[in-house]
């Protein structure tokens, strides 16, 4: 019974993370400020196969995850729809784009779907821009 009950909880500590995405653009600001941390905004589309690719296979790997949850405050917002500066365009989608909390100016910003590989050196560049 205890093995069963410690593997359960093996299942659940690996299957249950996921990215801490926050509600609005605002409150992701605020707690970046607080934080100083960037500000990481994701922005898709209902209707966008690319976004669910990245949000189902780049979005889910773990080390992608903790690095999010660790050094980032982060948003995703569905575009058009949500509130969130006129400033950050999509002319497609997704867009990740890393922004500065204390000036609100884009640090990067990257179109498109991209695997895990490629997107820990996106975090990584927008990382290495933020500390300058």
């Amino acid at each position: 019974m205890k093995k069963i009950f410690l593997l359960m909880m093996l299942c659940v500590g690996v299957f249950g993370v996921e990215v801490t995405w926050n509600k609005s653009y605002d409150e992701a600001l605020a707690k970046a400020k607080k934080e100083s941390k960037p500000l990481m905004v994701l922005i898709t589309s209902e209707q966008c196969r690319w976004c669910r690719k990245l949000e189902s296979t780049t979005l889910q790997d773990e080390e992608i995850i903790a690095r999010i949850n660790t050094k980032f405050q982060a948003v995703n917002v569905t575009k058009d729809k949500s509130t969130y500066p006129k400033s950050l365009t999509a002319k497609m989608v997704p867009m990740s784009y890393f922004i500065d909390p204390s000036n609100g100016k884009v640090l990067y910003s990257i179109p498109g779907y991209w695997g895990s590989e490629d997107y820990n050196s996106i975090l990584d560049d927008a990382l290495r821009k933020y500390k300058k």
